[in-house]
């Protein structure tokens, strides 16, 4: 029974935080990409990035991971490395990234039970372990627009399978804003403009539009 007394200004335990959330990026490789044709390839890479820079500015732990990088999918996507330079890379043989020890301990060793999960393709590479650390208690946020399936089929029921099984679908941007939360927030908030500016688009313009408005009557 709803109880209005207990109505309180407080945020919902189900939001993002930077101590409650690991970042996982799975298989943002070469030839994975070559294949992925359920939207802009750029697009995809645009918006992997701007979480990646999400990640390093609000101090999310990350977990890197390949697969067969030396013998068929290639080095990781240099953009996303050049976020993380000396950040160590799980590189697996399994489809599924939660059947390798290595990558499942890095993962247990952050002690955060929300994963933000993105990675290529959507229907194997992200629905397999998605549906993995379900089962196994953790909770899972699929980033949806720095993921590609090999086809719009493919990456949309892809999507609603794990959507289904109890994951939530969001998008980087709004991976990004859940982390800042507050405008008040300022020792990340030069940092979300930066980003913003470099990868939302639109928004990212907005802001450089209002910026130049504020300096130019700052100035005058």
């Amino acid at each position: 029974m709803f109880d209005i007394d207990h109505v309180h200004a407080a945020p919902s335990g189900d939001l993002l935080t930077p101590d409650n959330s690991v970042m996982l990026f799975v298989d943002h490789q070469p030839q994975m990409f070559f294949g992925t044709g359920s939207g802009d390839r750029t697009a995809i890479i645009n918006s992997t990035v701007g979480l990646a820079k999400a990640a390093v500015a609000f101090d999310v732990p990350v977990v890197l991971t390949t697969v067969a990088a030396e013998s068929f999918s290639g080095p990781l996507l240099p953009q996303l490395a050049e976020v993380f330079p000396d950040h160590d890379i799980v590189d697996r043989t399994s489809m599924n990234a939660w059947e390798d020890e290595t990558l499942v301990a890095a993962v247990k060793a952050t002690g955060r039970k929300k994963i933000i999960l993105s990675g290529l393709w959507t229907e194997v590479c992200l629905v397999l372990p998605a549906l993995s650390a379900l089962e196994q208690g953790y909770e899972i946020y699929v980033v949806s627009d720095a993921s590609g399936g090999v086809s719009p089929l493919a990456h949309e029921h892809a999507v609603q399978r794990m959507t289904a099984a109890g994951a939530v679908p969001v998008t980087w941007v709004q991976v990004l804003l859940e982390l800042q939360r507050d405008w008040a927030r300022t020792e990340t908030y030069g940092a979300v403009m930066e980003i913003v500016k470099a990868h939302a688009g639109a928004y990212g313009l907005g802001v450089v539009y209002a910026q130049s408005l504020l300096g130019a009557h700052a100035a005058g």
